[in-house]
């Protein structure tokens, strides 16, 4: 792991915490070779647990952030990614969350994302100000504790555009519509959202073909071709 894996770990846990909206494990110590957290004892995800979580994943996005990116590096997984703050998403998004991955994946697959890239200004829909996000919000980082509360842990936290979290739910599965409804009460999203949910999930598919290649490749491929 880099020197700095889990002091950055750390840091986003702390800062989603300070939002007090999703529960977040308290960091008790990191090191260039540990993080230590609140221990949490697991229970099972429920009905109501799916509701709650898109409560309180709607009070974390409307938190905010003062600048897309942030003002450190940042982790996916065990991926490197800058983190420079920017002033738009379609910027931020482009720079920083696609091209970094682009180099290692077929290059039809990279020629059809640039092309969407090209058009991210015009595909990106309403300016939004900065969300708080977790960044890396698939079924695994999120657990419920045996009261149903539910906590998120792992993240890969940052400002962007809070439909780049709800379209990482939705690749990965594990979310019930409740879910989805319970945060639209709360945080209605912009007309067109489904429009960009493929949009949204480049970033994790790319990460996906780094890491794993394989049907990752082809979803990618057809996420950026919802947009020929």
């Amino acid at each position: 792991m880099p020197d700095d894996f889990f002091a950055v770990e750390a840091a986003g846990l702390d800062w989603l915490r300070a939002a007090n909206a999703v529960s977040v494990p308290r960091v008790i110590s990191a090191g260039r070779h540990h993080i230590e957290m609140e221990r949490i004892e697991r229970g099972a995800w429920t009905n109501a647990a799916d509701e709650r979580f898109g409560r309180d994943l709607a009070a974390l996005h409307r938190a905010g952030a003062s600048t897309f990116g942030g003002n450190a590096r940042a982790y996916i997984g065990p991926l490197a990614m800058p983190n420079e703050p920017a002033d738009s998403w379609p910027e931020f998004y482009a720079r920083q969350r696609i091209a970094p991955f682009m180099s290692d994946i077929p290059s039809e697959v990279r020629h059809a994302i640039e092309l969407v890239m090209a058009r991210v200004e015009e595909l990106a829909g309403p300016p939004e100000p900065p969300a708080r996000l977790h960044g890396d919000l698939w079924r695994g980082n999120v657990l419920a504790d045996p009261s149903g509360t539910p906590w998120v842990i792992d993240p890969a936290a940052h400002g962007g555009h809070r439909e780049t979290d709800l379209a990482m739910l939705r690749l990965f599965g594990g979310f019930g519509e409740r879910c989805f409804a319970a945060y639209d009460e709360v945080f209605p999203l912009a007309d067109g959202w489904r429009e960009r949910v493929a949009l949204h999930q480049l970033h994790p598919l790319l990460v996906h073909c780094v890491l794993f290649g394989g049907a990752y490749v082809e979803q990618a491929l057809a996420a950026a071709r919802c947009y020929a």
